[in-house]
């Protein structure tokens, strides 16, 4: 039976070959071709995925030679390849054509903008030093167990596959020529022979992304005996020490004071970071430490020591307080007020602010979150270019790094300085005052302000806070019959300058950068010609882009004990248990793929049936 069908599928082949003859003189190449395999067919393996895969090739090609005339070559091609013979050179005839992007940085800035660039209108270039992306806010869950790390990394290279023109070069970055557009790199695998193989990048336009560092504020011996949490190595590393540290607590040679000292477990920060990790520490050793050593939980001891008069001090007062209530009800020790000023091995020493008086306390281990700082080589380009001083780059509302041109700076190496009011006083009056009589009408005030709203953010700002919904509010004396001279109208615009803060350190806020200049780059053909951004105050025309919003979508602050607290947009306050329900949804949603998000979930459900894994691998 398979005989016949297999002479009857000879046949087909044949007579389709044939008609593809009559439509295309090349199909008779492809013919030959195809019997020599024919005719060959016993030589392959016996095994029968050959025979089926050489049918299926056959069948596609008889197919497309009956209906086309011509023969279908499918080959197999990596996205970052061609898809075709014929685009491939069509591609190389233009590839000069393209503009060059450096992209610095794996993190949430930096992978935000890959992800949503149009990465077919520009050659891309990838330096990073990490092969991986980071979900930074689960770093505090790697630390205790709840969620393994691999769980939350994902590999730029599957990243850079997914995108056309664009390739990655695991490299540190050491040096930026904004004169000549060039990167100097140094390759982070380049154990041996150090220096040997630096590379240099040229670039059109640079993207600056490089994150930051942790913030000693240069007080003795943080670097040496603290513990960090800003990269996955960092939630390894505090994950094996708290192992070791009930390890050796449970040594039978040792002393009380000892395994006090041992257990004693001192975190420095009361922001998100380390108020989450102290209630994911609470929750591992209260819930599965304790278990195997039963023994030693007499002697913990879990600190939090903060310089302000309140944890969370960036969150609503509300939850503050609530969270400090829970910490107390938990068992875990705030010192608040206390400022540290030296970390000697096994004791640090820090000064209360209310009495003045130093005070010891000793530790076993010791986690550093206190806030971020610049990275050395952010700091060499800043004083390179002028901006001395400063804790990150300074960019314009485009985020585009001032005195630099074609190179731009997001995330945690970066802040947005906010154009001031005042500076543009003139120009704005000047704008507004059309009958040029020196003085503004209600009506010309209330019109200048609705056309400059976009490109001075801090007037919605300001609006929002003080709950108006009219500008005209913003005058002392907001009547339709006022006039207002220039120093009248400076008056008015002093305290809307006053709403101008800098945007935090999140990831939410450079996700969005991300996304907001990969738009820009899309959109920059079209935009040349036809600019979409506000009116210039001063000159004419319009910008060329929208400038950079940043929309809150409010943050979560999860307190152990399978509660948490969230500050969502419109100040609603939500805390308890389905608010740490809501924190799983909310960043299992956020992963950066379905692998991501499949093994954190899993993990999660691993945790709650088996609890967490306490061994030290």
């Amino acid at each position: 039976m398979f005989s016949s069908l297999r002479g009857r599928a000879r046949r087909f082949i044949s007579y389709s070959f044939l008609v593809g003859h009559r439509r295309g003189r090349g199909i008779s190449n492809h013919k030959e071709s195809y019997n020599r395999q024919w005719n060959n067919r016993s030589e392959c393996s016996s095994g029968g995925h050959s025979h089926r895969t050489h049918y299926f090739v056959l069948g596609l090609t008889a197919l497309s030679a009956t209906f086309g005339g011509s023969c279908v070559l499918y080959a197999y091609t990596s996205p970052n390849s061609s898809s075709s013979l014929i685009d491939s050179g069509k591609r190389s005839e233009g590839v000069d054509k393209k503009k060059r992007i450096l992209l610095l940085g794996s993190g949430w800035a930096g992978v935000s903008f890959l992800k949503s660039l149009d990465s077919t209108q520009y050659d891309v270039h990838v330096v990073s030093p990490r092969n991986f992306f980071v979900f930074t806010p689960l770093l505090p869950s790697v630390t205790a167990g709840t969620v393994e790390a691999r769980s939350i990394t994902e590999s730029i290279r599957k990243i850079v596959l997914k995108k056309e023109n664009v390739k990655f070069s695991q490299a540190n970055c050491t040096g930026i020529d904004t004169a000549n557009k060039k990167v100097l790199c140094r390759p982070v695998a380049d154990h041996l022979d150090l220096g040997k193989n630096d590379f240099e990048v040229e670039y059109d336009y640079l993207i600056i992304a490089v994150g930051a560092q942790a913030n000693t504020f240069n007080t003795p011996g943080v670097e040496k005996y603290c513990h960090f949490l800003k990269e996955i190595e960092d939630a390894e590393k505090i994950r094996e020490s708290i192992v070791d540290c009930f390890e050796l607590a449970a040594l039978p040679n040792l002393s009380k004071d000892e395994r006090s000292q041992l257990l004693h477990f001192v975190i420095v920060g009361g922001g998100p970071t380390g108020v989450e990790f102290a209630a994911e520490l609470h929750d591992l050793v209260y819930e599965d430490l304790c278990k195997l050593y039963p023994t030693l939980m007499p002697f913990v001891n879990i600190v939090v020591i903060q310089s302000g008069d309140h944890i969370l001090n960036t969150f609503d007062e509300r939850i503050s307080q609530f969270a400090e209530q829970k910490f107390q009800r938990d068992g875990i020790e705030l010192k608040t007020g206390c400022r540290v000023l030296e970390v000697q091995k096994n004791r640090i020493v820090m000064r209360e602010k209310g009495t003045g008086k130093k005070v010891e306390v000793p530790y076993g281990m010791v986690v550093w979150s206190t806030g971020i700082g610049t990275r050395p080589v952010i700091a060499e380009f800043m004083n390179q270019i002028g901006q001395h001083d400063r804790r990150a780059l300074a960019t314009d509302e485009w985020l585009r790094v001032k005195g630099c041109p074609n190179t731009y700076a997001l995330g945690d190496c970066a802040t947005i300085e906010q154009r001031k009011l005042l500076e543009d006083v003139a120009y704005i009056f000047a704008l507004a005052d059309k009958d040029n009589s020196g003085n503004l009408t209600a009506i010309e005030f209330k019109e200048a302000f609705e056309s400059i709203r976009e490109r001075y953010p801090q007037i919605d700002i300001y609006l929002k806070t003080q709950r108006m919904k009219d500008v005209l509010k913003i005058l002392d004396d907001p009547k339709d019959s006022v006039l207002l001279d220039i120093e009248q109208f400076k008056s008015s615009l002093v305290k809307v300058d006053a709403q101008m803060k800098a945007l935090p350190a999140t990831a939410q806020v450079a996700a969005q950068q991300g996304e907001y200049l990969a738009r820009c780059f899309n959109r920059w053909s079209v935009c040349e010609s036809k600019p979409e951004g506000p009116l210039r105050v001063r000159g004419d025309g319009r910008h060329m882009f929208h400038p950079f919003v940043y929309k809150h979508f409010g943050q979560f602050a999860p307190l152990g004990g399978e509660q948490a607290a969230a500050e969502l947009p419109g100040d609603w306050i939500s805390v308890g248990r389905s608010t740490q329900w809501l924190w799983y949804s909310v960043y299992a949603s956020k992963q950066v793929s379905w692998r991501t998000r499949a093994l954190v979930i899993f993990d999660w459900s691993k945790r709650f049936l088996f609890g967490r894994d306490a061994s030290r691998m």
